[in-house]
């Protein structure tokens, strides 16, 4: 019956099978036969059915045999004795329940103690699950945000990379353009250095014949002059 509340009548039941058995009703005693039964609750129901089946105690007679006066003293201490036996076995077994009692009582708050550390146990593995989540939770924040810096990174070097693209193809463009204009440059300008070199040709020729015709002419006004001076 571990695990159910047990009743008054169980606990009688089972106590006078063990008294009519001949066996001592105890705690222990009554708890093995009803199956393991919670200590507190069979000693507070056995307290309760002992009160009931306990005997008053009868009187001594007030005559006495005459043939027992000499043995008076050892009679009345015998008496006496006997009397106070069910007593004492009736205050023995109560001292026995106690002791019981006590004995179920420290198991349960054993068991409490044992309950209140599994408990602290598990609040501080709680704990420590709930910082460790909190922890992960922030180095995930932490690393969503060093990602998305990543891909802006990313994404404005990819953009940096399409504009020099297109700087270079540009570039490119102007340097064609600017070669073909060195190109007609140089063609333009090896033309007119040939002229320029005809041209000067022509007039270091002119140059020549006119000191050529210079000379003859001052030869000539000599000539002039010579004969002007004869007649």
């Amino acid at each position: 019956m571990a695990g159910q509340e047990i009743t008054f009548d169980e606990v009688a039941a089972s106590a006078a099978g063990l008294q009519a058995q001949g066996q001592n009703v105890t705690v222990d005693a009554v708890r093995t036969a009803l199956g393991g039964a919670s200590a507190s609750a069979v000693g507070r129901h056995l307290a309760a059915w002992r009160a009931e089946h306990a005997q008053p105690l009868e009187a001594a007679p007030a005559e006495l045999p005459p043939a027992l006066l000499a043995g008076l003293a050892d009679w009345a201490r015998q008496y006496a004795d006997n009397s106070a036996a069910p007593s004492r076995a009736a205050l023995a077994q109560a001292d026995s329940d106690m002791q019981a009692l006590v004995e179920a009582g420290e198991e349960l708050e054993a068991e409490r103690d044992g309950l209140q550390v599994q408990l602290a146990t598990a609040t501080g593995e709680r704990d420590d699950a709930l910082a460790t989540i909190a922890e992960r939770g922030e180095t995930i924040d932490r690393l969503n945000a060093e990602l998305n810096n990543a891909r802006q990174v990313a994404m404005d070097a990819l953009v940096g990379k399409a504009k020099d693209q297109l700087a270079i193809e540009g570039k490119d463009s102007q340097i064609a353009d600017l070669r073909a204009q060195l190109e007609r440059s140089v063609a333009t300008q090896g033309t007119l250095s040939d002229a320029r070199l005809a041209a000067e040709m022509e007039l270091v020729g002119a140059t020549t014949a006119r000191d050529s015709l210079a000379a003859e002419l001052k030869g000539l006004r000599a000539q002039v002059e010579a004969v002007r001076k004869g007649k």
